[in-house]
């Protein structure tokens, strides 16, 4: 085959035999290249992370809806285990239902990866199409797109799925000009290291409990391990001073530069539990802050 070699990596941890896994790639270097030459602000890229349950869907639901209102064409990604950024950019819960991750969707992965060959995959494949068939229109003027899990950049695994999604995240985040939001699990080591360099800043939430900070710190390491630049903290959930002074204090103590703080809002749980998205509703004192950090992100970005 003409420019092309198979070549062996580890075996996926989650198989039963002791197989090795091939894959056939392309022995050629990637040219990225940005079309149009677009300005920094025009391909605005955030990651989202934090410990579960500390709120971060709803801040990156909220960012992702402050791009598109500033004009952007704007893609959210969901990459977490327990996806629900569906719900937080206004679709039913009917319709979240319906979305089949692209982890997920074996006949996807099998017609971009499939050589024929059993244990031998295709890595030379275009992913530009998945934004195009597989990403869901929400009410708040946001592309939405459900990755699914893939396993870390350290488990040695390049199972069929997982090599779709790298792919896509670095086409998503590298190649195009739309705004992108990552909701992301506690950690940035799923996207890949090469990926991950290109983001414009990660934004680690956490709200005032030790476990999330100490999450937070954690998350924040590995970040900057993997080469990425602009990382701050967000303080979310703060109901009062001694909270917001225990998570100033956490980053303090471990150099972390914090962005803002995002206050305590009933209103967000009771939309919640309403099946509503809070963030149709902009007096919430909450919505208003997770919108004035998209405005204070793109002028930070725009410094840069």
């Amino acid at each position: 085959m003409n420019n092309s070699a198979f070549i062996q990596e580890e075996p996926c941890l989650n198989r039963k035999d002791d197989n090795q896994l091939h894959f056939f790639k392309p022995n050629r270097k990637l040219k990225l290249t940005l079309k149009n030459k677009v300005s920094k602000r025009e391909i605005m890229k955030i990651a989202v992370s934090g410990k579960g349950g500390v709120g971060k869907t709803l801040i990156a639901g909220g960012l992702a809806k402050g791009f598109a209102e500033r004009g952007f064409k704007t893609i959210a990604i969901d990459a977490d285990s327990s996806p629900n950024l569906g719900l937080t950019l206004g679709l039913k819960p009917e319709e979240t239902r319906k979305i089949i991750p692209i982890s997920e969707n074996k006949p996807l992965v099998e017609s971009k990866t499939n050589t024929g060959y059993s244990g031998v995959y295709n890595l030379n494949f275009s992913v530009d199409d998945i934004v195009k068939e597989y990403s869901v229109v929400t009410p708040l003027g946001v592309n939405l797109i459900v990755m699914g899990t893939v396993q870390s950049m350290g488990a040695g695994c390049m199972c069929a799925p997982n090599a779709v999604i790298r792919a896509l995240l670095r086409h998503l985040v590298v190649e195009r000009d739309e705004a992108v939001v990552l909701d992301l699990e506690a950690g940035v080591e799923h996207i890949g290291r090469g990926t991950a360099r290109q983001v414009d800043a990660l934004l680690i939430i956490a709200d005032s409990n030790l476990k999330s900070l100490e999450i937070a710190k954690h998350i924040h390491d590995m970040a900057s391990a993997a080469g990425m630049k602009q990382l701050y903290l967000i303080g979310n959930r703060v109901m009062n001073e001694t909270q917001k002074k225990a998570i100033q204090t956490f980053a303090n103590l471990n150099k972390i530069d914090i962005l803002a703080f995002v206050p305590w809002d009933q209103k967000v749980i009771e939309a919640d539990m309403l099946g509503e998205t809070p963030l149709k509703n902009k007096k919430i004192e909450a919505v208003k802050t997770i919108d004035n950090i998209c405005e204070l992100l793109l002028k930070k970005t725009a410094n840069t």
